[in-house]
């Protein structure tokens, strides 16, 4: 695998690092490319909050622009353990005909779980934000937090980390539209309440710059069923803790699986359908993002 450039160009990039910094992206790359290049099954693997929406959006779109055979899993799991489910990985992963699964902001922990892949014939890309135990996965693994990863921003929400493997993803392919997924990088990332410093203020501050232009019909339908005609800081971090209310049950794994649908759509009456539901949702108290 060569590198197409071995900087990134774009401008509004400039204060970014290298998303090759990060340990574990060239290998990730490759694999990534093996299977875009032969049309080998996909499956995105995340979680119910809002920046695992995000994340598994995000990937998602990059990954159809570049006509990948890819689907997307958000786990039933709501014990915040952020592990991979070992019935998941038998009975839907596996179905789907997964030749490798990449996670979003879960996986680092879960050791016995990759084996089980493994043992079914799918490889796993692990990206992951959370503290890393002793023992991690025999896998290819994204985290600024595991041993031997000299990134200087350990805090990346699981939005963050996903954009910084479509960076790399970009510079192989030469995709010159890349920037335009900050928007969902940055509702990620505002959505966990981290301290927005470093590289985590770049994503937030040039994702609020970029949504002004979005062509993402999700957040076009959002700013227009939430009467959003500002578009800054305050109000999108209203918009990220307002789209689903803090109450854990089952409903909030549905209602996330709609969320993702919501910003991949290409159909913009589906996509204001969809926010409106939402919005009732959130009326009712009947859903839930961290």
């Amino acid at each position: 695998m060569e590198r197409q450039n071995t900087k990134i160009h774009h401008s509004e990039f400039t204060h970014m690092q290298d998303p090759f910094r990060l340990k574990g992206m060239k290998e990730a790359l490759t694999r990534i490319i093996k299977a875009v290049n032969e049309r080998e099954k996909i499956v995105i693997y995340g979680y119910y909050d809002l920046d695992g929406i995000a994340s598994v959006s995000l990937l998602l779109l990059v990954l159809k622009y570049l006509n990948a055979d890819v689907e997307y899993f958000v786990s039933d799991d709501i014990d915040e353990k952020f592990g991979i489910n070992s019935d998941v990985v038998r009975n839907h992963i596996k179905f789907l005909g997964a030749k490798l699964m990449i996670t979003v902001g879960c996986g680092v922990n879960s050791v016995s779980q990759v084996e089980l892949c493994k043992e079914l014939g799918i490889d796993v890309i692990i990206t992951d934000n959370h503290k890393c135990k002793k023992e991690l996965p025999d896998t290819v693994i994204i985290n600024p937090n595991q041993k031997g990863c000299s990134y200087p921003c350990k805090v990346l929400t699981a939005g963050g980390i996903a954009f910084k493997l479509a960076q790399a993803i970009s510079m192989y392919y030469q995709m010159k539209c890349i920037s335009k997924y900050l928007d969902l990088a940055m509702l990620g990332t505002l959505s966990k309440g981290f301290n927005i410093t470093g590289e985590n203020k770049l994503i937030v501050n040039q994702g609020i710059h970029h949504l002004n232009y979005t062509n993402n019909y999700g957040f076009k339908a959002l700013l227009k069923v939430h009467k959003i005609s500002s578009i800054n800081k305050e109000s999108i971090y209203r918009l990220a803790h307002n789209i689903i209310p803090s109450v854990k049950n089952r409903r909030c794994v549905d209602n996330a699986r709609i969320a993702v649908e919501l910003f991949t759509t290409t159909n913009m009456d589906r996509a204001e359908q969809i926010a409106k539901y939402l919005k009732n949702e959130i009326r009712g108290n009947e859903l839930c993002v961290l």
